[in-house]
């Protein structure tokens, strides 16, 4: 097995840790505090191509693989994970989708302006009264011949505010659980849709999350994905991808946690003598470098898997739940290899602690990663 990158995924690399030096470790505490949506620093990389990096250049994409996009997540998110959540949600949820399952007419109308960076895309299947029971859905799409009158309320909606377009997943039949889902494409400004405020987040601040609201809303035909009722099957399969990205978020933010603690370890100094010649220092830095290296591991074969057409399921969810803990249990002990300063905002590892946690929830709970494991160990 050759772990060596490639010199396109070397370059990628190089792209995006310079990208994250310069456009976003300046003022990004400030964008935290102030919750601040990272609107100049998104086009900016767009214009780099990492909006639809898995996208064929024909439909507006980079046409690069799904290991090339970890790299980029890892990079990225190690400087600034609320700009990873932006960027894996239009790469991983959006524009994956559209070209698995969408048709030409619509990967031609929106697909193009999504993986160039143009426009930017929200994925939408949770509600107020449903979490990881994604299917327990209330918002409804009654079919009335050439369009759908949409009704509801839809939550945890990241990119929503600043989105073009939405992915939305809706009860187009009730009484038949999921076999009644639907996928439909709902653009920004189409009357009776609108987003709610600004949701005020622990982590991951500088991203946008609100609900969605559906009054009435008329949405043509052309814009259902695929066939009525198949809708939780194509989220189902977007997700597993979507892991991928998380994991990769989950990882960049653990790295940022360990290449901190080692800085810091280093410099600081008690007893006459640098914290890191300690050995209670010492087992955390070594414990963090372990656990980094193995979620990088799992990813990247996970991304694999994705790349040559085979099953990965499993290992995105294996991916993504232990590379979530990695980043949990790394950004913890770096706060606490900080002491009393790693507590206060000025250093930026408290931020870490912050942004770590969400990704043991969002696009499938740790809980639910365990189930998707067991199942396919016990061959349920």
């Amino acid at each position: 097995m050759d772990f060596s990158y490639t010199e396109e995924q070397q370059l990628i690399q190089k792209t995006a840790r310079e990208f994250a030096q310069e456009h976003l470790a300046p003022g990004v505490i400030e964008r935290d505090e102030k919750a601040e949506f990272p609107k100049e620093q998104l086009k900016l990389l767009g214009e780099l191509g990492f909006m639809g990096m898995m996208i064929p250049e024909e439909w507006g994409g980079a046409g690069l693989d799904t290991i090339s996009f970890c790299i980029a997540m890892e990079e990225i998110c190690a400087v600034d994970a609320s700009m990873g959540v932006i960027m894996s949600v239009n790469n991983s949820l959006v524009c994956q989708l559209l070209y698995k399952y969408a048709n030409d007419d619509q990967r031609d109308k929106y697909l193009k302006k999504l993986a160039s960076g143009e426009w930017l895309g929200a994925f939408s299947l949770s509600e107020p009264q449903s979490g990881s029971d994604a299917s327990n859905m209330l918002t409804f799409a009654k079919n009335n011949g050439d369009h759908y009158i949409i009704n509801g309320t839809k939550n945890w909606v990241s990119n929503g505010i600043s989105c073009d377009i939405a992915i939305v997943f809706l009860m187009t039949e009730k009484g038949i659980g999921h076999k009644g889902i639907s996928a439909f494409i709902v653009e920004k400004g189409t009357v009776g849709f609108s987003h709610g405020k600004k949701e005020d987040k622990l982590g991951i601040r500088g991203s946008d999350t609100c609900e969605l609201y559906f009054e009435d809303c008329n949405v043509s035909a052309e814009n259902l994905i695929g066939e009525e009722g198949k809708g939780f099957k194509i989220a189902l399969g977007t997700l597993d991808g979507g892991r991928i990205g998380i994991a990769s978020q989950a990882l960049g933010i653990a790295r940022s946690a360990l290449d901190r603690s080692v800085e810091y370890a280093n410099e600081r100094k008690q007893f006459g003598k640098t914290i890191g010649s300690f050995g209670a220092i010492q087992d955390k830095i070594a414990t963090i470098a372990t656990n980094v290296d193995a979620s990088r591991m799992l990813i990247h074969k996970a991304a694999k898997l994705k790349d040559v057409g085979k099953p990965f399921s499993k290992e995105a969810a294996m991916a993504k739940v232990f590379a979530s803990q990695t980043a949990m249990d790394a950004a913890t002990d770096c706060v606490q290899i900080f002491g009393g300063y790693g507590y206060m905002q000025e250093y930026g590892v408290e931020r870490l602690m912050r942004d770590a946690k969400i990704t043991q929830i969002y696009e499938g709970t740790s809980e639910i990663q365990q189930l998707v494991i067991a199942r396919s160990v016990l061959g349920d």
